[in-house]
């Protein structure tokens, strides 16, 4: 029995070592690798734990733990209108065409200008022959 938890303990820390040599530096939390390499060899079996419990980055999901899988629920219902036609203009088209689009306005706003004007005269020369 001793020589089956020794052998275990080998295992463990042998599986470590290796997580810690082919882990990127990024991924190591607390301590720099070779101090937890150096906890590891100590203290083969606590050095181990402390790798595994706390020493490395799981990544944003965590251990990945096989799960039994539930009774398969209905899909929800996904939304299937297409998305919003996006304006693929540059800034600088954007505004060249706001300008365009606001002098357009100014020659409408000229335009019903006169038009109001020679309305007015016509129809005060109209009024000033009867």
């Amino acid at each position: 029995m001793p020589f089956l938890f020794s052998l275990l303990v080998i295992a463990l820390m042998i599986g470590a070592l290796i997580d810690i040599i082919t882990r990127d530096s990024a991924l190591v939390k607390y301590l720099p690798k070779l101090a937890w390499i150096v906890i590891v060899i100590l203290l083969p079996l606590i050095g181990s734990l402390l790798w595994f419990a706390i020493g490395r980055e799981y990544g944003e999901s965590g251990i990945q733990i096989p799960r039994m899988r539930r009774a398969e629920r209905p899909a929800a219902q996904t939304d299937v209108r297409p998305a919003p036609p996006r304006d693929m203009r540059t800034t600088e088209q954007q505004i060249a065409d706001l300008d365009r689009e606001i002098e357009e306005w100014r020659l409408r706003q000229e335009i019903e200008k006169k038009r109001g004007q020679d309305g007015d005269a016509s129809a005060g020369s109209a009024g000033a022959g009867a």
